[in-house]
């Protein structure tokens, strides 16, 4: 039977506030401009790999899309393909079936309602096929700079880690995080919880001899003994 994880008692808010400021300090320190692993070279290309990694990895993603990317793959090749050929494109992802649907229609209604042009408004963004509150989240960080946080599987392990939160919904803990978090470190915040959850607060076995925040981090003792 799989060991259930432990988790720490939830901080007060003064605590978490002190602790996040420090931790996010200390990774700007050491990585100052954090970047999405996700590769593309448009807005457009950004939107449609984030639509891709839900229930993929960004490896998987990038390996499926950068050979299409250096080619320039614009929306009217997207339409052009059909969702057939967008299908023979991405059947390495998971539920390549629906995304393709989802990449096909959403391209559509790029071209004639946006005029080509990604939406920098959430809700016009969560009206596109595929896309939900955490590709919202993530486009519009990445591609417009706006201070917001999506909460993946990294950053709701990391933060839950932190004793920032016992919830279940990731809405719940974006809005728990983006109280707590000086919006001078977002959209930032977001790469710094994804990389530090991705490379050393790993899910089976955390790194926590190399971890940066060790001794900020009320889960030490969980793992260490």
């Amino acid at each position: 039977m799989k060991k259930k994880e432990k988790f720490p008692k939830i901080q007060s808010l003064k605590q978490k506030k002190s602790l996040i400021k420090k931790s996010c300090l200390r990774w700007q320190k050491t990585n100052p401009e954090p970047k999405c692993e996700l590769y593309y070279r448009t807005p457009y290309q950004l939107l449609i790999s984030v639509v891709m990694s839900a229930q993929a990895t960004d490896k998987s993603v990038n390996k499926c899309m950068k050979p299409l990317y250096e080619q320039d793959l614009t929306p009217d090749q997207v339409l052009k393909m059909e969702e057939a050929g967008i299908f023979e494109k991405i059947k390495s992802i998971g539920l390549a079936k629906t995304k393709s649907k989802n990449i096909y229609a959403l391209t559509k209604i790029l071209i004639k309602e946006h005029n080509y042009r990604i939406p920098s408004d959430r809700q016009e963004l969560q009206k596109l096929p595929g896309v939900g509150r955490k590709t919202a989240n993530v486009v519009l960080a990445e591609i417009y700079n706006q201070p917001t946080l999506a909460v993946d599987t990294h950053v709701y392990r990391v933060s839950r880690r932190l004793g920032l939160h016992r919830e279940d919904k990731p809405e719940k803990v974006e809005d728990i995080l983006t109280q707590i978090i000086d919006e001078k470190f977002l959209p930032a915040a977001h790469h710094w919880f994804i990389l530090h959850g991705r490379y050393t607060c790993k899910a089976i076995k955390p790194n926590c001899q190399e971890c940066i925040i060790k001794d900020l981090c009320p889960s030490l003792e969980l793992f260490m003994t």
